[in-house]
């Protein structure tokens, strides 16, 4: 579909928004953002890569969301509204948010941010734009069932929309009108914070563009069971008469878990999919390639075959895998919104169907350092920088993974060794430089690295591991940290491999 093996070599930064530095409790998408922003201008970077910025549900995951399209409310910045005149600075600057510099607490954030959300919009609404009624029209396909469906939440004091009175659950008519009604201001205060999230947004990529860095985003294949995407249209997946999950996602057992991982999200009907030519499919890959300058795809390997593992069960060891759509979406998805700028996450169980997916399709895939030397993945020569393809995105690790110094104390001693002795270390307190290095070095077009690893950190700030819940989510990097002492080691490294001029608009 796309040839990139041409396109000139660059870097990027893996960083969420939720671990900027910031003193209001998370990282927003104000000067925190822009403060990231300089920095990766500064060390010669060209990319920065986020998690999915839709709002988290139960868990904290930004894979786990009530929406495929709405934004976060906590990175609207608070400060940014006090300029706006939506907010006085009483409103917020005294609020204790019970957490550490370098830990985020969702907890006191549910509890104390959207009071102080309410009195912005509520000053918000007394002098609403044009703008807003455009917003809320162009995005209606989409906003006004999420703002319903967070309103119904609200009311019924959070509840699943699968524990909501039959009425509502199954979506009836006169149910909705009256709910519409009856919840008319909370259903604008949840559509008013979307307009806000995304003005902001766009003002930030504005920034981030303007000093030529680039955003990749992220598209999560599974959306959540308590979503507006299922309760909206139930049509679209595996459940059966009563809106219950025949089958739902994870992945098999393999050397980091025994068990498997039991995401439980509900499973695609990719037949009615097929028969309507995929117009969700179409739809939310087109509005967030619009969102974000590049869009990374989630579990790509899912699309040819895809994990199912019977709903109720509390482990994997029972799924099996069932047949995905291949190239007959992907196909569709070019025929309608045309060449996409995308990367696709093609780790996990790989076999020959999801190669050859990956190769038709065009995209660039995944290598990950570690997976050259941890025997838990089976490891494997298609991991050593020295066997990159240039139309691939190069990692240390990603956020699934430990970081470069965690990993050296998480893996197995005789896999580290090995890495050791092929990375020629001498000196392991600067394993993370040279695990770096190694990608920076190699053919890949494309190399992304943790910001955990700029900063030398250990397995206290490992963003996520997968199939436990708890302590995940949650690290922040303290204020001061990215200095310009580091940008200018790190634009050092980019001269001397070759990554800092600029790519073409697309990769």
């Amino acid at each position: 579909m796309m040839d990139k093996t041409q396109q000139k070599k660059s870097s990027g930064v893996l960083m969420h928004l939720s671990s900027l530095p910031s003193e209001y409790g998370i990282g927003s998408m104000g000067a925190p953002a822009r403060k990231f922003v300089d920095f990766l201008k500064k060390a010669g970077q060209t990319y920065w890569q986020m998690l999915p910025i839709c709002p988290t549900s139960y868990g904290d995951s930004p894979y786990q969301s009530f929406s495929a399209y709405a934004g976060n409310p906590y990175f609207i910045d608070l400060e940014m509204l006090e300029s706006a005149g939506y907010l006085e600075a009483e409103d917020y600057k005294t609020v204790d948010w019970e957490s550490a510099p370098d830990h985020v607490n969702y907890g006191a954030l549910y509890q104390k941010r959207y009071p102080i959300l309410r009195k912005a919009v509520r000053r918000f609404q007394e002098t609403a734009s044009d703008d807003y009624e455009a917003f809320c029209r162009q995005n209606d396909y989409w906003l006004h069932d999420y703002a319903s469906f967070m309103a119904l939440k609200a009311a019924s004091g959070g509840k699943a929309w699968m524990d909501w009175e039959p009425a509502l659950r199954n979506r009836e008519q006169k149910a909705l009108e009256h709910a519409a009604a009856a919840y008319k201001e909370e259903i604008e205060f949840w559509k008013s914070l979307q307009y806000l999230f995304f003005e902001q947004w766009k003002a930030l990529r504005e920034y981030a563009n303007e000093a030529g860095l680039q955003i990749i985003g992220d598209l999560p294949i599974y959306v959540s069971l308590d979503s507006v995407d299922v309760w909206a249209h139930p049509e679209l997946f595996q459940l059966d008469e009563n809106k219950v999950p025949r089958e739902v996602a994870g992945c098999p057992p393999d050397g980091f878990s025994a068990d498997g991982q039991l995401w439980g999200n509900p499973l695609f009907d990719w037949d009615y999919m097929k028969q309507n030519g995929y117009r969700w499919w179409t739809a939310r890959i087109g509005y967030l390639c619009k969102v974000y300058d590049m869009l990374r795809i989630d579990h790509f390997r899912g699309f040819d075959s895809y994990f199912a593992i019977p709903y109720g069960d509390t482990n994997a060891k029972r799924g099996y895998w069932k047949q995905g759509p291949g190239m007959d979406l992907f196909h569709a998805v070019e025929q309608q919104i045309g060449a996409q700028n995308i990367m696709a996450e093609d780790l996990g169980y790989m076999t020959e169907s999801v190669k050859k997916l990956l190769a038709d399709s065009g995209f660039p895939g995944i290598k990950l350092l570690q997976f050259a030397f941890d025997s838990r993945d089976g490891g494997g020569t298609s991991y050593f920088p020295e066997d990159y393809p240039p139309n691939c995105v190069a990692y240390v690790g990603t956020h699934d993974n430990d970081t470069a110094v965690g990993w050296t104390t998480s893996a197995e001693p005789e896999d580290v060794k090995r890495a050791y002795d092929y990375l020629g270390v001498t000196d392991a307190a600067d394993i993370n430089w040279v695990m770096m290095r190694a990608i920076w070095n190699s053919r890949a077009n494309l190399t992304i690295v943790l910001a955990q690893d700029l900063l030398g950190l250990g397995s206290e700030s490992r963003m996520n591991k997968p199939s436990t819940v708890g302590s995940n989510w949650c690290w922040r990097a303290v204020e001061g940290c990215f200095t310009d002492a580091l940008a200018a080691k790190v634009r050092g490294e980019m001269e001397r491999f070759g990554r800092l001029d600029r790519p073409d608009k697309k990769v």
